[in-house]
Formats: structure tokens, C-alpha cells, sequence
């Protein structure tokens, strides 16, 4: 099955793990979109690439006008759509050049909506916000699925304020940011880092929040004894003020750059608690996003930190897992109480969680692109006994070892 697949950033890692859940599902992916990065990849996860220009962070007017002019000429992509049986377009940009894409080229594919964030231009009552909410109704009425990574999306945006369920008859489902995992890992479990003060906080993934690293910034200057931050991943650098140099500047906070996912092992190995709380878009998505770094971190064994009333908060409450705070100001005393004993505690309460709730694997896959085509799924048969002892030994270890892989 051949899914034209129509992406914002090529160079984003997140987007690379969709296309291998697309070909682990059994679909031929084709990849077209914009990119941040200087140069585009040849191809993507072995897939064909079509470079469809230069987009940057930050910088709306740009973008929306690339986008324009990009729809306009879709017709020249003709080739490229020839023989597919799904368009799908990650965000809202990508959704008007794939849908004008299908119709320059005649293409009676199914159209999927892929939205993973909810930008707050959309929630906005002004004259634009307005307008650009008008723009998404009229295409995800010509859309036959919406693909979103948390509930609180349709809860609080697309039902509410698009009327999905309600004036739109469009499909739904749900696909979290898990991480993908074909096969066992080979890797040797790791130790678990000496549990006590000072508390070493993993800050993985999509790096945009400016009100955490001055909450972090602030608590290493004043108790280096307590914390420690390991930063990792793409910085929004449109999103601070001057990153490198706040983090330069601060005792005990460290940037170690981006990553490969077959680093987070490791990465997550050296920390004891991974930070999940983001204010960028404070009341809005981020309050309801379920970032991939909840997933990462909890598949690893490291409990998560986040705010008990956002999303996030939510899940590991329904998972009986991970440190939840009221609010941030609450992370010194947090840390302060936190126990070697009580740490343990933490871990065993994750590592007696199911993988499955962290963790996507063939199935979850062939799922995906079956509801994609609008087809029934049905699950794979019993893997023998040989196979089945090498599931098990995936499980997360006990508080004591781990091993270990967007944003």
C-alpha cells in the first residue's frame, strides 16, 4: 500500500519514526514536505524524499506564503501520488498542499489529518485565529481520518471549537508519541545511578520552554547540592532569550546537543527523573500534549516529573507512576524530600507498568496503517514459545538495572 505522506520538517526525528511504523505496518511510504535544516535527506528510512523547499521556526509569514505558493504549484507532484492510497499531511500546512495536491492530480486517495500540537493561533478570537480555524474546518471536511496523540485534543479543541462529532463527521484515532520498538534490545541492562542528592534531571527531546529552564537555572544557582540538568535535543532558539549562554552560566546545567534514538538508553541511563512539564503554550497544548519524552523516559525506567492538573499529570496518575506537582515552585521541597527509599519506590511503581503503555511495537503498527486505508485490523497470531521469551525479556527492569532508544 503506497502512502503519499506530507510532512513540515523532513529533518524532524519524529517524523522518521512514523515512516518506520508506516513500513513495519506493511505501507510504502513516499515523503514530501518542507525541512529546517540546510539540506534535505536523499531519502528518509529508506523512503523516497521529495524536498518541497526551506521553512523556519518562528516565522508564520514565511511559511504561510511557502505554503500558498507550494499548493498552488501541487499539480507538478502528479508522479508522486500516482498509485496512492492515502495522503497524510503532519499539522495544519501540510493538510492545504496535500489536499490541493489531490485534487490538481485527480487523486481519489483517503486523506488523513495528522495533528499533533495545537498551535495557539488557532485558539485565539481574534480576526486570524478565526479565519485559520475556518481554513481547517473546510479541509478536514474533505478529510476521511484525524490522527491526534492525546485525547485532550479532541476534548478541548477539536470538539468543542471545530464541532468534530458534532458538524464534522470526520473518523478519529488516537496514536500516542509510544516509541517504536520492532525487535528485543540487544543491549546489556544498565545500573541505575547512586539514588540521592544531588537529583540528576534528564530534559529531553523538543527544548521550547523558556519558564522551565529559568525554573532550573534558578534552582542550581541556589542549591547545586539538590539537582542537576542534563539538557538534550533540538532547542527552539526563536523561544529564549540567549539558551546557550543562561545555560552557560549556570552551576550544574549542561547541554549535550542533539541525539540519536539509539542513544537514549544511555542518555536516560545517567539521570535519575525526566522532566515532562512544558509552559510554552501554558493552559493550552501544553496542558494537553503527552510528550514523547513521557513515553522515552517511562520505557527506561525513569520516573517522569510533570503537574498533576495538564494531561500528562493525568496519565501517570491513571499509570500510578512518576512525580506530580501543583506547581513548580513545589520542585526544591520535591527534591528535598525525595529519598533513596522513596526513589526506589518510584521505580518499582513503573517497572510493574505494561510495555505496552510506553511502547509501540508491530502490531500497534499494522494497526495504524490499516485504520489509515479504512480497512479492519486483525491481530497477528500468538508468537511461539521461543518468540514469547524474547518479548518477555523486554520487559523494564527492576529499580535496581535498566536498560534502554520527539521530539
Amino acid at each position: 500500500m503506497k502512502i503519499a505522506y506530507f510532512v513540515h520538517d523532513l529533518t524532524d526525528p519524529a517524523v522518521a519514526r512514523r515512516v518506520r511504523m508506516l513500513q513495519a505496518g506493511g505501507a510504502e511510504p513516499v515523503v514530501l514536505g518542507f525541512r529546517r535544516e540546510a539540506a534535505a535527506p536523499v531519502t528518509l528510512e529508506g523512503a523516497p524524499v521529495v524536498d518541497l523547499g526551506r521553512t523556519y521556526d518562528a516565522r508564520l509569514g514565511h511559511r504561510a506564503a511557502v505554503t500558498a505558493l507550494t499548493a498552488l504549484g501541487a499539480a507538478r507532484l502528479r508522479r508522486h501520488l500516482r498509485g496512492a492510497t492515502v495522503v497524510m499531511a503532519r499539522t495544519l500546512e501540510m493538510l492545504a498542499v496535500a489536499e490541493a495536491a489531490r485534487a490538481f492530480t485527480g487523486s481519489r486517495a483517503r486523506l488523513v489529518y495528522e495533528c499533533l500540537d495545537i498551535h495557539r493561533l488557532m485558539l485565539g478570537e481574534g480576526a486570524k485565529s478565526r479565519a485559520m480555524r475556518a481554513v481547517e474546518r473546510g479541509l478536514m471536511r474533505r478529510a476521511d481520518l484525524l490522527v491526534v496523540s492525546s485525547p485532550a485534543f479532541l476534548t478541548h479543541y477539536f470538539e468543542p471549537m471545530q464541532g468534530v462529532g458534532r458538524d464534522l463527521a470526520i473518523e478519529t484515532l488516537l496514536v500516542e508519541n509510544k516509541l517504536l520498538e520492532l525487535a528485543p534490545s540487544a543491549e546489556a541492562p544498565r545500573a541505575a545511578p547512586p539514588p540521592g542528592p544531588p537529583w540528576r534531571i534528564a530534559w529531553m527531546g523538543a527544548i521550547r520552554c523558556a519558564k522551565s529552564l529559568d525554573i532550573f537555572t534558578d534552582l542550581a544557582a541556589r542549591r547545586p547540592d539538590l539537582v542537576e540538568v542534563r539538557i538534550h535535543g533540538r532547542p527552539a532558539q526563536a523561544e529564549f532569550a540567549d539558551f546557550d549562554g543562561q545555560v552557560a552560566a549556570a552551576p550544574n546545567l549542561s547541554f549535550g546537543g542533539a541525539y540519536r534514538p539509539g542513544d537514549l538508553a544511555r542518555l536516560y541511563g545517567e539521570a535519575h527523573l525526566c522532566w515532562a512539564i512544558d509552559y510554552m503554550e501554558e493552559g493550552l497544548n501544553s496542558s494537553w500534549l503527552l510528550p514523547n519524552r513521557l513515553y522515552e523516559a517511562s520505557r527506561f525506567g525513569v520516573p517522569a516529573i510533570a503537574l498533576k492538573d495538564v494531561q500528562t499529570g493525568r496519565r501517570l496518575a491513571e499509570l500510578g507512576i512518576g512525580l506530580r506537582m501543583g506547581d513548580p515552585g513545589e520542585l526544591e521541597a520535591v527534591l528535598q524530600a525525595l529519598t533513596p527509599a522513596a526513589y526506589a519506590a518510584l521505580r518499582r511503581d513503573l517497572a510493574a507498568v505494561s510495555e505496552s503503555a510506553f511502547v509501540a511495537d508491530a502490531n500497534d503498527c499494522r494497526r495504524l496503517v490499516e485504520s489509515l486505508a479504512g480497512t479492519p485490523f486483525s491481530e497477528a497470531p500468538e508468537p511461539s514459545s521461543q518468540a514469547q521469551q524474547k518479548l518477555t525479556a523486554k520487559a523494564i527492569p527492576s529499580p535496581e538495572h535498566y536498560q534502554g532508544e520527539a521530539v
